[in-house]
């Protein structure tokens, strides 16, 4: 699994509850996220990371079972310095360092697009972004570097002092001497870039006070 963002970038707020999942139907299904403060439309075929190891509170991370794709949420102190249509590359450079792949040529930034209003579930927020690039990274801080896929989502919460980041790594080219070289061969049902649309625009708030 790839580009699990660093622990410093954390955000303090109530800790997780126990929460329950509600099954949906078809590839995806609707999953509360931080103790049912949130929830959103995520794909069936998930592991959930923090039964595995240690996450920060302000993360929700899953993995695919069979690839090393992952999808994270997390929630970020509100950037008040960055205008919004900056934002979302401000955080992907950021994410960009994180992983070491800050040098030239190692990361890239394809696109980034406003999600109008009427798409997108979280109502609460001011602006919401979506950007598209690459990053080359290194998997447990390996000599051997993959290039992988971002696809970010962002939710600007001013009111909240928040930015709500989504993000789907999906490796692209592995490395033959990268330790993830062994699964890249053995690929079954990835997550789709259309499985990431669903749970950016299925984002929705049902308690405030997960802010604080």
């Amino acid at each position: 699994m790839f580009a699990v963002v660093s622990p410093s970038r954390q955000l303090v707020f109530n800790p997780k509850s126990e929460m329950q999942t509600a099954a949906g139907v078809g590839s995806l299904h609707l999953r509360p996220l931080f103790g049912g403060a949130l929830s959103a439309v995520i794909p069936y075929n998930i592991t959930d990371v923090s039964e595995v190891r240690e996450i920060p509170d302000n993360q929700e991370v899953f993995a695919h079972p069979h690839t090393d794709q992952s999808l994270i949420v997390e929630l970020l102190e509100y950037q008040a310095q960055v205008a919004d249509q900056d934002a979302a590359r401000y955080h992907f450079e950021d994410i960009a360092g994180s992983n070491k792949a800050q040098e030239p040529g190692a990361f890239e930034v394809g696109n980034v697009v406003v999600l109008p209003e009427g798409e997108v579930s979280l109502s609460e927020c001011s602006s919401a972004w979506m950007l598209n690039g690459t990053q080359c990274v290194s998997k447990f801080n390996e000599d051997a570097r993959n290039t992988v896929a971002i696809h970010l989502g962002l939710f600007r919460l001013p009111q909240f002092s928040t930015d709500i980041l989504i993000t789907f790594n999906d490796p692209q080219s592995i490395s033959p001497d990268s330790s993830s070289a062994s699964a890249a061969e053995t690929h079954r049902d990835p997550w789709t870039v259309e499985d990431f649309q669903s749970t950016l625009k299925s984002l929705t708030l049902h308690n405030p006070g997960l802010f604080g």
